[in-house]
């Protein structure tokens, strides 16, 4: 039974901490330089939250309240919220109730996806179904993590790879 009702992404944000990680800060950190970075993976800068008692839910907090600002939207609209996140702020509450209870959303449910560089997708994905089977009309997925908590500065192989950001995208249905 294939479902008539399309999926649309009708808001995008991000937050992006102030702190910058350029290729030449990391020079001084590990042995590597701007050209071998550059030609590896591209990235010049990376972002860093440096605040210890902040990580990924207050990014993807501040990511969710410019997104219903952005889009106009109620945070009494929403009705389930997905964090994808391979930092969790704790194990349990989940990062993505936090969220919901730091952005003013007080009547959604939420979970947390744990899958890495492809969590963002598996929640894209998942939270679509839940628009398409009808069971919700306004979805919120979030992408938040503290990467530089977890990254290991002596390893050049992954300390160019990663930073700290959040995003968050609204779904609807949509005709």
């Amino acid at each position: 039974m294939s479902s008539d009702i399309r999926v649309a992404i009708t808001g995008v944000e991000s937050y992006l901490p102030e702190t910058k990680l350029t290729n030449k800060d990391l020079e001084t950190m590990v042995e590597t330089n701007d050209a071998w970075i550059m030609e590896r993976v591209g990235i010049q800068e990376r972002r860093i939250l440096k605040d210890p008692d902040k990580a990924s839910v207050f990014m993807g907090a501040e990511a969710v309240k410019s997104l219903l600002k952005k889009t106009n939207t109620d945070p009494d609209d929403i009705e389930l919220l997905i964090c994808a996140t391979v930092t969790s702020d704790y194990l349990v509450p989940d990062n993505a109730n936090q969220i919901c209870k730091l952005s003013g959303i007080q009547h959604a449910w939420g979970f947390d996806l744990n899958a890495a560089c492809s969590g963002f997708l598996f929640a894209l994905a998942t939270g679509a179904q839940f628009i398409k089977s009808g069971m919700h009309r306004k979805v919120i997925i979030v992408g938040s993590d503290k990467m530089s908590s977890i990254v290991d500065y002596t390893d050049r192989s992954t300390c160019i790879l990663f930073g700290d950001a959040a995003a968050a995208v609204l779904l609807e249905p949509s005709i």
